[in-house]
This record gives structure tokens, sequence and C-alpha cells, in this order.
């Protein structure tokens, strides 16, 4: 049995990860901190995990945590950095669902998240958890950065045609709508329901965090600097990430139908759509899936890749699992089967 740690048990990612793990045969969730409710039952805060989490809220304790087998950092960017290298000394797996560890650049951190770095040594040690690029790794490792939510649904939707080089990578666009819950949960007067509500925007088209790390694992992908423009909306939904991506063909008699079914042949959480499909942010919701569909208007040698998951699970938590199921050595998909919500 997996003991498990989540530092940040009241977000909703850290919510999200104590759902997945009352169900994983394998896991005892064995420390959940949170600052604020500290000495609080967790199905207390959350009556929908009574009788599967027995676990009171702690404080984020290293001697608590490090008698843990592995700790999700479910917390803002900037914590996981500060607790990681000694849990790590201590022989603890760690798995960040912020970025602290996403990008392999210090300074380039720094630039988009306005802090400096407090462990670049350990930057180069982690491994990027996407399982569909670097599962084996992900096998050995004992730190992963778990991918950001818009980072998934672009990279798997753009993966086989950069891979197979089929695909000017000087040319691409990510055009990407996230359901509200992206954000986090804390009192943010723009994300409330009543103000994103009724309406539909943009933002950070000048240059989105989730930016470098998009670029850095294309580029890995093309072996080649790609060149990307990314541009998020937030749309008046919970739950959700809809990647509308365009690309242009650079050579004829491609059939890019069977290229990504071959590619997500194997891949568990990779479903690759019949040809013509248009899928729903609601075939994914709640389960730890990525629908893709690929588009060739008009026979042209423009690509469009529809790819949807769940902001939530295969963006964080579900993820996070899955990860930490490849670390472990049991079964990828175990605890993480949930099939969609509907309606």
């Amino acid at each position: 049995m997996v003991r498990a740690g989540i530092v940040g048990g009241t977000g909703y990612t850290g919510v999200e990860l104590l759902r997945i793990l009352a169900g994983h045969p394998e896991v005892d969730v064995a420390v959940v901190t949170s600052r604020t409710d500290a000495g609080l039952r967790v199905d207390a805060l959350y009556p929908s995990l009574r009788k599967r989490i027995d676990a009171v809220f702690s404080l984020p304790d290293v001697e608590t945590l490090a008698q843990c087998d592995v700790v999700f950092f479910a917390t803002p960017n900037g914590t996981a950095m500060l607790m990681a290298e000694t849990l790590l000394a201590r022989g603890v797996k760690v798995i960040d669902l912020s970025a602290d560890f996403r990008l392999q650049d210090a300074g380039e951190w720094r630039h988009w998240y306005g802090i400096e770095h407090a462990c670049p040594d350990l930057i180069k040690k982690a491994v990027y958890g996407l399982p569909e690029v670097n599962r084996e790794a992900i096998r050995q490792a004992e730190l992963i950065a778990c991918p950001g939510c818009y980072p998934t649904a672009v990279q798997l939707g753009f993966l086989p045609l950069i891979e197979s080089g089929v695909i000017d990578v000087q040319h691409l666009i990510a055009d990407v709508k996230s359901g509200v819950s992206g954000a986090g949960r804390k009192a943010e007067l723009a994300m409330l329901m009543s103000e994103t509500g009724e309406s539909f925007k943009a933002y950070a088209v000048s240059g989105h965090r989730h930016l470098p790390e998009i670029v850095q694992g294309l580029t890995r992908a093309a072996r080649n600097p790609v060149n990307l423009t990314f541009v998020p909306h937030l749309t008046p939904m919970i739950r959700g990430i809809h990647a509308t991506l365009y690309g242009r063909l650079t050579g004829d008699a491609v059939d890019i139908q069977a290229l990504y079914q071959q590619r997500y042949s194997n891949e568990p959480f990779v479903d690759v759509l019949p040809q013509g499909s248009h899928p729903d942010t609601r075939n994914v919701r709640g389960s730890n899936n990525c629908q893709i569909s690929i588009h060739q208007p008009q026979g042209g040698q423009t690509v469009v890749v529809l790819s949807v998951i769940d902001n939530l699970v295969k963006g964080a938590s579900g993820q996070a699992v899955q990860a930490m199921n490849l670390m472990f050595g049991v079964e990828e998909s175990l605890g993480l089967n949930t099939l969609a919500l509907y309606p």
C-alpha cells in the first residue's frame, strides 16, 4: 500500500486528488495539509468524502510528510520548491501539480513567474509527467513536474503531426478555451460565475505562463525550435479544456486519421474519435481521458485538431495519479477508469 500525502488539500486540484485516491485500491491517504483548516476533519469540509477519507487536515510539516511514500503538491506556484529537496533527501517521491519544475531554464521560470527559483539545481532532475511522452522516465523518477492543463491538451493534439514531421512547426496556432476552475479555488471577482456567465473572452494574448511550457514540449518533439501562437479563452463553464489547433501540412497524401490512431493506439487515456467527429468537453468531464478529432477542411493543406480534456483530471490530478501509478509499478489506469459525467 502506498502512503500518500497531499499538500494543499482544499484547492480544486487537492480535492480532486482526494476524490480519485479515495477509490484507489493501492493508496492510503495518510496526510492532508491545509494551513487554514488544520485540525478539521477532511470529510467535515467535504462531506462527499464521508466514509472514504478518514483524515484530519494538518499543517504542512516536513517530519510528518516524510512518513509518506509520495507527496503531491496541489499548491500555488512557489510552494513545492521550498520543500521538495528536503523530502527527496528523506526518500519521499514528489509529484508537483504546480509549475515549479516544469520549465528546464531557471531564468525563463523567473521571467514568467516573477520570483527566483529556490532550487534551480533540482529542475534538471525533474521528469515532465506527460505519460504519453515520458512513460519510461516517469517509472524511474523521484520528482515529477505534472503538466499544466493547457499544455496537456495542446501537446497531445499536436504531437503526432510534429513527431512525424508532416507539419510546418514555424506556423502553429493553439486557440484554447478553459472553464473557470482552471483559475483555482480563490475569492477573485473576475472568476465569479456571475461575472463570467453569459460572457466569453480571450486573455493573456500577449503571453501566457503556459506558453513556454508548451513550446518546450513541442520543441522536444520536433527536435527543432517551434513557433506557436497561443491564445487562451475563459468560458462560462466550471470544468473543461477545448483546444482548437491549426497547422499546415508540408507534403501531400498524408492519412492524418491513421497517423493519430497509430500514435495513440496503446494509450489508455487518449481516444482518437472517428473521422468527422467534434468532441465536447462534457464527453470527458470528470474523467482522465483526452478525446481528439482531426479535420482537413476542404481537403486542403490546413489541419485542424480538436482536443478536449477535463482540466482538473487529465489536466491536473488524474494525470498526477497516472504518473504515481507508473512510479510505483502498479497498473497505469488503476483508480482512473471513471467514466465521464453525463449530463
